[in-house]
């Protein structure tokens, strides 16, 4: 066994495999930029070596540095977690020239599953269902066109080299095809130095279901089950489960048939993942095999009881898989939600900064996987997520419930964030039957992500948090006795929720309170004390969160299960009064087009003098790897150019500007 190793990596995933590392008796190395200096990964390792500036061009993509930071500290092996140089052949290759051992599989498994058109012909020979298109490259849009006629659309642009839904694109029509195809070009190329792309058929209502295979040196190779993974935005996983609500035994069993057998006719040894797109009758086609840990693994560890990185470093060690494929169980169910620094309620854009408070929840059955700590920064250079939150029950609705759970009290602040989207899917009516498709996101949230304006079943929650906070605000600001609680708050209050008003009555009752609204009654309590971020409630027999922040005005901002509210608690006049009081009128920002984040301006698609049409192209910024086209809102005409491409753009910053 390796007595030292060597994580070519940051974050989480970093974090993540310094744990079994270190369980196992192994020491370990990180690697860091500038920017990653104070990051946790170095604070946990055994050792840490500086590989370069920020930019992970020349840092976390510099195979010669992790080389030389290898003989350095005396690393035996590498684990390259997931990104970066983790699917880049030539890294294992440069690895095996210099004596280190890679935790991963052979060069030419990668090689040959790392191209998605060489890949597909392979598992068209393993005799491996795949998704009907052409696999040719396509040199430019032109040649595109026809290609497209004769699959028929919708149709998908993929990049050849891509991964983690870069370099990707829906087209429906013809003008999407032309559109998208330059744009899945320069992003693959920035992502992966290979703007070559293909055409085929996209599935609609698709499912994205994963068999998780491992292979070792002597020829042995199983399959883990499925993961779930159809809950995505811009190609990119957000919710993940295991196993699947969709897939029957028979299919589970064909489709990890099919996915040992394409892992065996390449050679295939350590954890891989096979990656299938399933209709709504369960036929599947092959879309591609990732060759490394996947960020979702989680799942599937709580539910077999294996430790997934702890089986690569032995298969790399050269030892047998302990287990053979009858061996194989699944036990429960278990859900990824992935925390990402993004706003919601922008269109997800990125978001950058420090986490003044990160609070993340604790509990039976809560996993969480982090790369921070509270007061890290979340870097413009690199992958926006902050953490990984795993819920595992003994079936689907039991890790709902804890899941819904835990994010209610998963606080953070200092940077925007996803926790209140995710517990709006996780109480969705429509994620608890498991009718799930690639779609679900655009379709759940076809307006982006906003608090509804009609009352949910999570206001009465609401109602009792805020109603509860003020008389602990009260309390704590006049030193009002317990035995005189009479006097803290008027009987007849009315709840502000958006400005929507909610007339309740509050009466003692015990050590609690009865708090009735309309036909609505419940006993409620708490030992919330002012300046906490999260307030336990007791309502009737139920325990739960509500995230609660100080806004100006005597106002609360509330959340629970994805409801954000603003709330205020007033007595009926002072309630009808505030009412009445006209809301500030935003600044109108119309006539420009400003950077919805810090980021690249990599591309200006229009001059001076033009005219554009609502919905048009305008400008191209690059932010956290990802590009983002920022589109005419309005018909108008371009007045002036404030950026020019290469600019490094602040938050805000105006880009043009209309007549």
């Amino acid at each position: 066994m390796f007595k030292k190793i060597l994580i070519a990596n940051r974050g989480e995933i970093a974090c993540r495999i310094i744990r079994t590392a270190r369980r196992m008796g192994i020491a370990t190395v990180a690697v860091y930029s500038e920017a990653d200096a104070e990051a946790l990964h170095v604070r946990e390792a055994d050792e840490a070596v500086l590989i370069g500036p920020p930019p992970s061009a020349e840092s976390y993509l510099r195979t010669d540095r992790i080389v030389d930071a290898c003989k350095k500290t005396g690393a035996e092996a590498v684990h390259p977690g997931y990104g970066f140089l983790s699917e880049r052949a030539e890294f294992a290759r440069a690895l095996a020239e210099a004596g280190i051992a890679f935790i991963g599989p052979p060069p030419e498994a990668i090689a040959a599953m790392g191209d998605k058109i060489e890949s597909k012909r392979l598992a068209q020979a393993a005799g491996v269902c795949t998704v009907p298109g052409d696999l040719d490259v396509i040199p430019d849009v032109e040649r595109a066109v026809p290609i497209a006629r004769k699959i028929s659309y919708p149709v998908m642009i993929k990049a050849s080299a891509g991964g983690g839904g870069k370099g990707m694109r829906i087209a429906h029509n013809e003008a999407e095809l032309r559109e998208g195809f330059s744009g899945a070009q320069h992003e693959a190329k920035a992502s992966f130095g290979d703007d070559r792309v293909f055409l085929e058929k996209y599935i609609e209502e698709p499912r994205h279901i994963e068999i998780q295979v491992l292979g070792d040196a002597h020829g042995n190779v199983v399959h883990l089950g499925e993961r779930e993974c159809s809950i995505q935005r811009r190609h990119q996983k957000v919710i993940e489960e295991a196993p699947s609500p969709f897939i029957d035994a028979e299919t589970r069993a064909a489709m990890g048939a099919q996915a040992v057998a394409l892992a065996r006719a390449v050679g295939y040894r350590s954890a891989g993942t096979v990656e299938f797109i399933v209709d709504r009758e369960r036929n599947f086609y092959f879309l591609e095999m990732n060759t490394r840990l996947q960020v979702e693994h989680p799942v599937t560890e709580l539910v077999t009881g294996l430790d997934l990185v702890e089986l690569m470093i032995r298969i790399a060690a050269g030892e047998t898989l302990p287990f053979a494929q009858p061996d194989v169980r699944q036990n429960g169910w278990a859900i990824e939600a992935r925390i990402y620094a993004e706003d919601p309620t922008r269109n997800f854009l990125p978001s950058i900064g420090r986490l003044v408070r990160y609070c993340p929840p604790e509990g039976e059955g809560i996993r969480v996987d982090a790369g921070v700590f509270e007061g890290a920064e979340i870097s413009l250079y690199y992958d926006p997520m902050i953490a990984k939150l795993i819920a595992y029950g003994k079936d689907r609705d039991a890790a709902i419930e804890r899941l819904g759970d835990a994010l209610d009290g998963f606080y953070i602040s200092g940077v925007r964030q996803n926790v209140a989207f995710l517990g709006a899917i996780a109480a969705s009516e429509r994620f608890r039957a498991g009718n799930l498709s690639t779609d679900f996101i655009g379709e759940m949230f076809p307006h982006g992500f906003t608090p509804p304006a009609e009352p949910t079943e999570a206001d009465q929650v609401l109602v009792a948090a805020a109603v509860l906070a003020e008389l602990r605000m009260r309390a704590s600001e006049t030193a009002i006795d317990r035995l005189d609680r009479e006097a803290e708050m008027p009987p007849e209050l009315v709840v502000l929720l958006d400005g929507r008003p909610c007339p309740i009555s509050v009466r003692p009752e015990g050590a609690a309170y009865r708090i009735t609204g309309g036909s609505e009654s419940c006993i409620a309590a708490t030992d919330w004390r002012p300046g906490l971020p999260l307030l336990r409630l007791r309502l009737d027999d139920k325990l739960l969160t509500v995230q609660i922040e100080r806004l100006p005005g005597r106002a609360f901002r509330l959340v629970h299960h994805g409801i954000v509210r603003r709330a205020q608690v007033l007595p009926p006049r002072a309630a009808a009064l505030a009412a009445l009081m006209p809301e500030k009128a935003a600044a109108d920002s119309s006539r420009f087009v400003q950077s919805p984040m810090p980021g690249l301006l990599t591309a200006v698609i229009v001059a001076e003098g033009q005219e554009v049409k609502a919905g048009e192209p305008l400008v191209v910024v690059e932010a956290m790897k990802m590009e983002n086209v920022l589109r005419a809102e309005r018909d108008g005409k371009v007045a002036k150019l404030r950026a020019k491409p290469g600019d490094s753009l602040a938050v805000d910053q105006v880009i043009l500007e209309y007549e």
